[in-house]
């Protein structure tokens, strides 16, 4: 679903990191930890095409950024991605359903009942008209969340979307994600500073100022010992 090689990206006579290379299949989920400025979201936004790297091809479903147009990666990232990011990203005139509903109408797909199973699913359920002005740091976090799968997305990125959620919520929007990966047969990789996030991984890869290094076997007995709450359903039938 994903490939990157030799991906390197700077800021002016700033090298930011460089020869990153990695491959996500459908099914997997995948954690990306490192230093704090070290790149992770800039990582991201590289691979998502909302920044340009230096070097290196990304492709997604098979298909190179590189031959792509503004328009065609933004038709790109509308049908194939789902973004999670750090800064949330919300628009504060719509309502959080609407947010929330937002990548199936650009679809022309709308889809109530998957939005509202959604909602359920991240603990927002009865809050669905409400706007984001109404809502703390943590609920604006799971409406982002909700918003990056309702469409079913073949890629989802990640940026520390659990770093504003207690530790039940947490494991609770990981669930959500993990459902995602497993049932719709996405990749995910999701950046983080959480040793419990991580632990949950299938990979848990680390992402250096020279490249990424897989720490998967230091987090093995982590991952064995971390539970996981009953998931949603990846989909909800159109109209259901």
């Amino acid at each position: 679903m994903l490939q990157v090689r030799d991906l390197s990206k700077s800021f002016g006579d700033t090298p930011v990191f460089a020869g990153v290379s990695l491959t996500l299949k459908r099914g997997e989920f995948v954690a990306l930890l490192g230093e704090s400025g070290v790149g992770k979201s800039t990582l991201l936004n590289c691979i998502a095409g909302l920044e340009n790297a230096d070097r290196g091809p990304v492709h997604i479903a098979g298909t190179d950024l590189a031959t792509l147009d503004d328009d065609g990666r933004a038709r790109l990232r509308r049908n194939q991605l789902g973004f999670v990011f750090q800064a949330f990203h919300v628009l504060p005139h719509l309502t959080v359903a609407q947010n929330v509903a937002l990548p199936l109408l650009l679809q022309g797909k709308p889809d109530a009942a998957r939005v509202e199973a959604l909602l359920q699913a991240v603990g927002l359920d009865g809050l669905g008209a409400r706007h984001p002005a109404q809502l703390s740091g943590g609920q604006l976090q799971r409406v982002a969340i909700a918003r990056a799968v309702v469409h079913a997305p073949g890629l989802i990125l990640a940026d520390e979307p659990t770093g504003n959620l207690d530790p039940a919520t947490a494991a609770r929007v990981l669930a959500v994600l993990r459902t995602q990966v497993r049932d719709a047969g996405a990749a995910c990789l999701l950046v983080t500073h959480s040793a419990a996030a991580a632990a949950q991984a299938d990979r848990v890869l680390t992402l250096t100022m020279s490249g990424i290094e897989d720490r998967s076997g230091e987090a093995s007995d982590a991952s064995a010992a971390a539970s996981v709450p009953t998931p949603m359903p990846a989909s909800t039938p159109a109209g259901a």
